[in-house]
């Protein structure tokens, strides 16, 4: 989704939130964004271990302390 994928990398926080995506199964985290409204998700990265999640929140401007809900 282009909204996302910008040069800028902002999101609309009146619409959409981030969010982790975990698989029960295997484990494997997604960082992405939920849609408010509709539920719909958008991955935007995998994360396979701290580092990346901290990509993910500077790439998008989320705090470090901001955390993060996980769905499943």
């Amino acid at each position: 989704m282009k909204l996302f994928k910008s040069a800028k990398n902002k999101y609309p926080g009146d619409e959409w939130t981030p969010v982790i995506k975990t698989s029960i199964c295997t484990g494997e985290a997604v960082a992405g964004f939920k849609n408010l409204k509709t539920g719909k998700f958008e991955d935007i990265m995998l994360v396979r271990g701290d580092e990346d999640l901290k990509a993910f929140r500077k790439s998008y401007g989320i705090p470090d302390g901001e955390e993060l809900p996980k769905i499943y």
